[in-house]
């Protein structure tokens, strides 16, 4: 699945430019463009964690340029990171519809591959720190981000409860499942094992076909009746 361009210069020069009037538009922005950059990778914790990584960079790149009056840069960093959370709700969302879909069909998940992206589930709130914190100590930026992480470590993410929550729910199954089955494989289970090993593309997938049924929606409603 090829990455599309990740555009850190428009990330940046808004940033640069942000206002303090200007919070939900910069969390929108950086939510939009996490979105877009994972909608051209497979879902796992390591490309996750690249496109967090690239999106905190351009926040703080910018964040460290801008010199606009009043503005408090901890607060815009803040946006972003609120940004970067809603996305990768979306993201256990479509992770969580994937398992689910799978599981319908017979798919057994104690697999190796599910129970990887089970495992990534899990690390996803450390995964995400573990991207700012490095993002932050390279850029010129480490002294707004600070409080921010420190902040974001104390407090936790949406997405990283969520992300538990869903990992929790499907190793219940799993372990439900091996109780059942005591080792044994049904027919099912075998047909949809192409399936399972292309678990982190079916849920990149997903994330972009809910990211354009939202767009759909917008425009509909945007639609003026005749």
């Amino acid at each position: 699945m090829a990455a599309p361009p990740f555009d850190a210069d428009a990330l940046i020069e808004m940033f640069q430019n942000a206002s303090s009037r200007q919070g939900a538009q910069l969390k929108k922005a950086v939510t939009d463009t996490t979105l877009a950059a994972l909608q051209g990778r497979e879902l796992t914790l390591k490309n996750i964690r690249g496109v967090l990584k690239q999106v905190a960079e351009a926040a703080g790149a910018g964040v460290a340029k801008n010199a606009v009056a009043g503005v408090d840069p901890e607060a815009l960093l803040d946006k972003a990171v609120a940004g970067m959370d809603e996305a990768l709700l979306k993201a256990v969302e479509a992770q969580r519809t994937a398992l689910a879909t799978l599981a319908a069909q017979g798919a057994d998940l104690r697999d190796k591959h599910l129970g990887k992206a089970l495992a990534d589930l899990e690390k996803m709130e450390d995964g995400m720190f573990s991207a700012l914190k490095k993002a932050a100590a390279a850029g010129p930026a480490a002294e707004a981000w600070a409080p921010v992480l420190q902040k974001m470590q104390a407090g936790g993410t949406a997405a990283g409860a969520q992300a538990a929550a869903v990992a929790e729910q499907f190793e219940t199954m799993a372990a439900q499942m091996q109780a059942q089955m005591r080792g044994a494989r049904a027919a099912s289970m075998k047909a949809a094992q192409a399936m399972v090993e292309g678990y982190a593309a079916m849920a990149s997938g997903v994330l972009l076909g809910m990211s354009e049924a939202l767009q759909a929606g917008s425009t509909a409603r945007k639609t003026p009746r005749k």
